[in-house]
């Protein structure tokens, strides 16, 4: 595969589906079984919007589960210039201020790019651009659990924080846009028994890899 053209892995899932465990997964099976190609990761997260023209607790009235909370129209243009051979500048989002922080890293042109994030289904010009489309279920309970653990170790929340905006953002956003785009999935892994090598099978042949 040309270095110009990436074979384009969409990952999505609601928030704490655990999204982000599979991506790496898959990026390391894949880097695994097949040592030539070069794989790497962009994480919708990271183009969440710049918000450092807000006071602070503005910031924290963001619907980070609403399309309108990220700038896809960024991410769309670094897919292009990606696709062209050139290398971009990724944002990198702070969880802590809300806002995005001032530093970046560099992606280069890859073989395989894998993209998680909750809302890539939601911008139809993006969704034209994968070749694999994978929807990660887990029961609402279990993303609010493992959310809770992940915000009040790395993100400074707490429970009564985390619980509050899950009910208030996570869930009805779900039941809005989420649960409608499981139908445009080429793959649906069920999270309460992830095996990567089923979902790696795809990837591979999609690749004429294996």
């Amino acid at each position: 595969m040309h270095a110009s053209a990436p074979f384009l892995l969409l990952i999505s899932a609601p928030s704490g589906a655990g999204k982000t465990t599979i991506a790496n997964a898959l990026r390391t099976e894949l880097g695994l079984h097949s040592p030539a190609s070069r794989v790497a990761l962009i994480r919708e997260d990271d183009y969440y919007r710049d918000q450092s023209h807000l006071k602070f607790e503005q910031r924290l009235q963001t619907n980070y589960d609403h399309p309108a909370a990220l700038e896809h129209s960024l991410l769309r243009d670094h897919l292009h210039e990606l696709q062209q051979g050139a290398a971009v500048e990724i944002p990198s989002y702070d969880y802590t201020q809300h806002t995005r922080s001032d530093k970046t890293y560099t992606q280069a042109p890859v073989d395989v790019l894998i993209l998680e994030g909750i809302l890539l289904f939601s911008n139809a010009e993006l969704l034209q651009l994968y070749d694999l489309r994978v929807f990660v279920h887990s029961p609402l309970e279990q993303c609010l659990q493992r959310r809770i653990a992940r915000d009040t170790a790395e993100r400074g929340r707490t429970h009564a924080d985390v619980e509050a905006q899950f009910e208030a953002c996570v869930v009805p956003m779900y039941h809005e846009y989420l649960h409608i785009w499981q139908q445009q999935a080429d793959v649906v892994i069920d999270n309460t028994n992830f095996q990567p090598a089923s979902t790696l099978a795809l990837v591979r042949q999609k690749l004429a890899l294996g």
